[in-house]
């Protein structure tokens, strides 16, 4: 949260340079860290090729209508709204007119939001309604970064980025805590892999195509653009989600615990909504 703030009012004293140096050097706590941590040694148990397990992730997601619904919105959301994050440097400078420092400012309100996201999530006890908050929250970040996109004023733009980065968080833990709570334990390594394909993957596309886009439109009619796909995905999404709700509740009663609840309670509480 302090960080992107910190690096504003840095960037704008001694330069980016120093900065990423900076971040770089931060680093070497996180390898510390690695490196000191004790693993027992495991026997190595013997595996096929590495494309046939991916293969099979593949596969699983094409057959899971819940699967594949959250992480198609979430690909969409990665691909054509995310890239407001590379854009923001141009927000700063040219449309709100904060330079280094508003950058930084901007960043911090994201960062902000996306805590209380996090929080938020974290004070859950299981998944029962997450799929109505993955529809919600891809909405609000949608239309949220709609009036970001076209706010002009600095200090309403700031206030704005705290419930993109509030929705933005709360829809990827939602999908995240999903996902993996319908994905049986032998297939969860490769299903996780192509949700990080779909959400980390899609960005640099995501950043090429807002980078293009806002060469020949401008960054804010770029932004706002995206939004409103993201929006028609959230539609599309909410409106499935009745049609895959059971299938989705069979998956998560079928792993055995939810968030440490008993599968007969599970099955009752889910039944009677």
């Amino acid at each position: 949260i302090i960080g992107p703030a910190i690096a504003g009012i840095l960037v704008a004293r001694i330069g980016e340079g120093w900065c990423f140096f900076a971040n770089s050097a931060s680093y070497i706590a996180v390898i510390i860290g690695l490196l000191m941590m004790r693993v027992p040694p495991r026997a190595h148990v013997p595996t096929g090729p590495a494309l046939a397990h991916l293969m099979e992730g593949f596969r699983f997601v094409a057959r899971t209508a819940p699967i594949r619904a959250i992480l198609l919105l979430l690909g969409l959301v990665s691909l054509v709204a995310m890239p407001y994050t590379v854009l923001m440097p141009i927000f700063a400078d040219r449309i709100l007119h904060g330079g280094a420092r508003g950058l930084g400012i901007l960043m911090g309100a994201t960062g902000v939001g996306a805590l209380l996201g996090a929080l938020m999530l974290a004070a859950r006890s299981g998944v029962h309604g997450l799929g109505r908050w993955v529809t919600f929250a891809c909405g609000g970040f949608a239309v949220t970064l709609i009036a970001f996109g076209l706010s002009k004023n600095f200090w309403l733009s700031t206030a704005l980025l705290v419930p993109v980065g509030f929705c933005m968080m709360l829809q990827m833990s939602s999908s995240n805590t999903l996902i993996q709570s319908m994905v049986p334990d032998h297939l969860r390594g490769r299903v996780m892999a192509v949700y990080s394909m779909m959400f980390m993957g899609m960005a640099p596309f995501g950043a090429l195509l807002g980078g293009a886009l806002a060469d020949r439109l401008g960054a804010s009619l770029t932004v706002t653009m995206g939004a409103v796909a993201c929006l028609g995905g959230a539609a599309i999404f909410g409106l499935r989600l009745p049609k895959i709700r059971g299938e989705a509740r069979q998956l998560i009663i079928a792993q055995g615990m939810v968030g440490g609840e008993p599968v007969q309670e599970m099955s009752a509480r889910v039944v009677e909504d």
